[in-house]
């Protein structure tokens, strides 16, 4: 006795009519399993194709075994339709009519539609407008809040109010000192090596002066705490709507407006412009230092020249532009914050935003600042 071969294969046979197919084998998952059977019976699949003379027909009669898999793979071959001729049985048949039922053709590619983009262009004009009606929204809800505190101050939140003017503000000495301190440095070595070429050593007060304390300060501190607060304000009422303290809120009538936005908006109001200060003197201070340093402009010819140099007005602007800063940076925080979904992702999301947000509102309102006080002679 011997063991039928069981490998899947595809025989030839020359009949009067032609050549003919002979599949042969078990066309099953399990006969078509192995790198190297399904690797020769491919390349026979292929050659066959490439062969370029059509057969006479298939036959199925000495198939061992046949599944839905084998029938894939034959109807695949076949290009997705019947052949002319086709030795069958019944129940062969019936397998093959089941694959060509649920078998698809392979989608096509769509063509490019022109209207594509401005849908697009659309929906995202659509969602910023959404973004500045909540923002708008925001602000009523503030000014409201406002007018309430004035009537009931006993009931403010003055404990939370406490804790942001620490957390946002006394916290941030450090890293804007330090940036404050480096930038002042870097500045005035790159002006210093222009400035020495016109032997105008003395002006580089003035220059350090009006774009240190009119616009690189209040600038360059309110870039700082968007990045670090306003993320911190993002998701600080983010988790507490992934953890649904805000839905518990809403239940115990509490409002999320007094207690979370205002007391936010508030202290950054307040510590902004403070912020601003320090980090402006320690600009100016890395900036003498390098003044010294690199062109002999002494501490204190620096000293007694920025008053003259820097006119008092520009310090005004400067702390109001802060406070502005400061108050739109809380907001967009809050926000993003309540838009944020309970989920964790979102939560991501929402911060990434905030932040983005934060730092291109605050360079958008200086710029229109800078062109509002032109004009007026500031």
């Amino acid at each position: 006795m011997f063991m039928e071969d069981s490998t899947p294969r595809i025989a030839l046979q020359d009949t009067p009519q032609g050549r003919l197919l002979v599949v042969q084998g078990a066309w099953t998952a399990a006969g078509l399993t192995g790198e190297q059977v399904w690797d020769a019976l491919t390349a026979q699949l292929q050659g066959l194709k490439d062969g370029g003379a059509s057969p006479a027909g298939w036959s199925l009669e000495q198939v061992g075994k046949l599944d839905h898999l084998g029938a894939q793979v034959l109807w695949n071959h076949w290009g997705r339709s019947w052949p002319a001729q086709l030795q069958a049985e019944p129940s062969q048949r019936a397998v093959l009519e089941t694959v060509a039922k649920f078998s698809t053709d392979p989608p096509k590619p769509r063509k490019p539609d022109w209207s594509q983009p401005f849908i697009l262009l659309g929906t995202r004009v659509l969602r910023l407008l959404d973004h500045l009606k909540g923002l708008v929204r925001l602000i009523g809800q503030l000014l409201l809040d406002l007018i309430r505190l004035v009537r009931r101050p006993q009931e403010g939140p003055w404990r939370d109010l406490s804790g942001h003017l620490f957390h946002i503000g006394a916290t941030a000495l450090p890293i804007t000192a330090l940036v404050g301190f480096l930038i002042g440095v870097v500045l005035a070595y790159l002006i210093s090596q222009q400035l020495r070429q016109f032997g105008a050593d003395a002006f580089i007060v003035n220059i350090l002066g009006i774009s240190l304390i009119r616009e690189l300060g209040p600038v360059l501190a309110a870039i700082l705490i968007a990045g670090r607060s306003g993320s911190a304000i993002t998701a600080q009422i983010g988790v507490m709507r992934v953890t649904e303290e805000l839905d518990a809120m809403r239940v115990m009538g509490i409002a999320r407006g007094f207690r979370l936005v205002m007391p936010r908006a508030l202290a950054l109001a307040v510590v902004m412009p403070l912020i601003s200060v320090w980090t402006t003197i320690a600009a100016l201070l890395g900036g003498m230092l390098a003044a010294d340093i690199s062109m002999d402009v002494t501490p204190s010819y620096f000293i007694n020249s920025l008053p003259a140099a820097v006119d008092v007005a520009n310090l005004t602007l400067a702390t109001g532009k802060s406070v502005v800063f400061g108050v739109l940076i809380a907001l967009v925080g809050c926000h993003y914050g309540l838009r944020v979904k309970p989920n964790t992702e979102s939560l991501g999301q929402g911060t990434t935003a905030s932040v983005v947000t934060s730092i291109t509102v605050v360079i958008l309102v200086d710029a229109l600042f800078a062109v509002l006080f032109k004009s007026v002679g500031i």
